[in-house]
């Protein structure tokens, strides 16, 4: 090998070796974390879906209760739906014998906040239980309901500041939205989807806030 190639060669593995490190360097000092729920359908596919929606006023709340969506189900050895979402959307995530996570930070993508203690953080479905019984879910089997609130598949379970998902309660998007305006847009189209997945009805106002949003996607 000449000396010209060596110096070529040797300059490339620096160059490489320097990217490389630049690179773990910017994963390790990132300052907060990426949530991992499921990527929603594209706003081309949601605004599909929404027109073929049922339109409906909403049904009443009668007979609800949180109960009657079986949640936090067991996934895998200790570890319940909730702890799974918090080691999916945190960074970092450490949990116990017991799986819960004692240490991470957890990025909330409705508000921008970054917390280290998952007792700061809720475990958002994206529909509300009580605005899915509204919807249609007042009719369905429990295995149904369960299915529902325990869904990792579907853009449906995502961990967010706790106080954030309490303001938000059982609203639909007509009434609220994602304070972080660069979340609207994927947080309507993961209602859509969800919605549409599990055939469920939309209210005028709702549907149309939906519209709204996703035709500025």
């Amino acid at each position: 090998m000449s000396g010209v190639y060596a110096r070529r060669m040797s300059r490339a593995g620096v160059l490489a070796a320097t990217a490389a490190l630049a690179a773990a360097t910017t994963l390790l000092t990132a300052p907060t974390a990426q949530a991992a729920m499921p990527t929603p359908v594209s706003a081309a596919t949601a605004r599909s879906y929404l027109s073929q929606l049922t339109v409906q006023a909403e049904g009443s709340s009668s007979g609800y209760s949180r109960d009657l969506f079986p949640h936090w189900i067991t996934q895998s050895g200790t570890c319940n739906t909730r702890e799974v979402v918090l080691k999916r959307d945190g960074s970092n995530v450490q949990q116990d014998s017991s799986c819960a996570a004692v240490s991470g930070t957890w990025y909330s993508e409705y508000d921008g906040a970054t917390w280290s203690a998952a007792s700061d953080v809720d475990i958002d479905h994206m529909v509300p239980l009580s605005e899915a019984w509204k919807s249609g879910a007042n009719s369905w089997s429990t295995a149904q309901r369960q299915a529902f609130a325990n869904d990792l598949t579907r853009p449906q379970l995502i961990a967010v500041t706790d106080n954030v998902n309490q303001s938000k309660g059982d609203k639909d998007p007509a009434v609220w939205m994602p304070p972080r305006a660069a979340y609207k847009c994927t947080y309507v189209r993961a209602w859509v989807q969800v919605k549409y997945y599990y055939n469920l009805k939309v209210d005028s106002a709702e549907k149309s806030a939906l519209q709204s949003t996703l035709n500025g996607c």
